[in-house]
């Protein structure tokens, strides 16, 4: 059996990364839906159909376990992935609640994708813990697709971050939250041009300890051949983009 990670494009490789080191016994099956990415610009409705359907696609290959490695696919459609499958599915959300919680009076700011800041299931996250409304947030779509087309360094990276950012006094920020798994490739630039006593966390941690969690107690955890297959919207990756794909895990 297969624990399955899926995302609108490579952004979950970053978590693939973490559970594979983690978990090296176990199989994998990674879809990323490269047909419809990003999904951050469109629509709750357009999102949730290309979840639905790569979720039908990965119930047939013996799913054991699904983690959706997509903040904007979560909000749009982990609640109804939920009542139509039998098997765990795990959603990634943005780590406000981490964040709040050691904040010691900065404030917070989330990047994320238009559609996961617009969405229900963020700002009714960020009502209920940020009591002294101290949790700002910015979209930053291009980030997508830079990292779609594997661009991960470079001038134009860099001046698009610092424009997104320079609207903020980040002296005042604690912590920054990536609030998309593409974001995480981009750390080491957005460090680079905030603050050092900024920190920045990703939901990828929690989310990994909250799967091996639910195997634990549901006796899906297996040493099997460690292997991971790539699928691409519903089709098997080609050699050249699994190679890409094999070396940002190793990287």
């Amino acid at each position: 059996m297969n624990i399955a990670i899926f995302d609108s494009g490579i952004g979950g490789i970053t978590f693939l990364k973490e559970a594979y080191k983690a978990l090296p016994g176990e199989n994998f099956i990674y879809y990323a839906d490269t047909d419809n990415v990003p999904y951050g610009t469109k629509s709750r409705d357009e999102v949730k159909k290309f979840v639905f359907q790569a979720v039908d696609f990965m119930s047939g290959l013996d799913t054991k376990i699904l983690v959706i490695a997509c903040n904007s696919a979560t909000s749009a459609a982990i609640n109804d992935l939920r009542k139509n499958f039998r098997f765990p599915i795990l959603g990634m959300e943005p780590a406000v609640k981490p964040a709040v919680e050691n904040s010691k009076d900065k404030r917070i700011l989330v990047l994320a994708t238009t559609l996961t800041i617009n969405e229900e299931k963020l700002n009714n996250l960020i009502t209920n813990i940020d009591k002294n409304n101290i949790v700002d947030r910015i979209a930053m779509d291009r980030l997508v697709m830079f990292a779609e087309n594997f661009i991960f360094s470079g001038n134009e990276i860099e001046k698009y971050i610092a424009k997104a950012l320079s609207i903020l006094n980040t002296g005042r920020y604690g912590t920054i939250v990536l609030g998309c798994t593409h974001f995480i490739y981009y750390k080491e630039i957005i460090r680079k041009l905030i603050p050092g006593n900024i920190q920045i966390i990703d939901g990828n941690t929690g989310t990994l300890n909250n799967m091996i969690n639910i195997m634990k107690k549901d006796n899906l955890i297996n040493r099997q051949n460690g292997r991971i297959d790539f699928y691409s919207s519903g089709r098997m990756d080609k050699l050249k983009r699994i190679n890409k794909l094999m070396n940002l895990l190793q990287s």
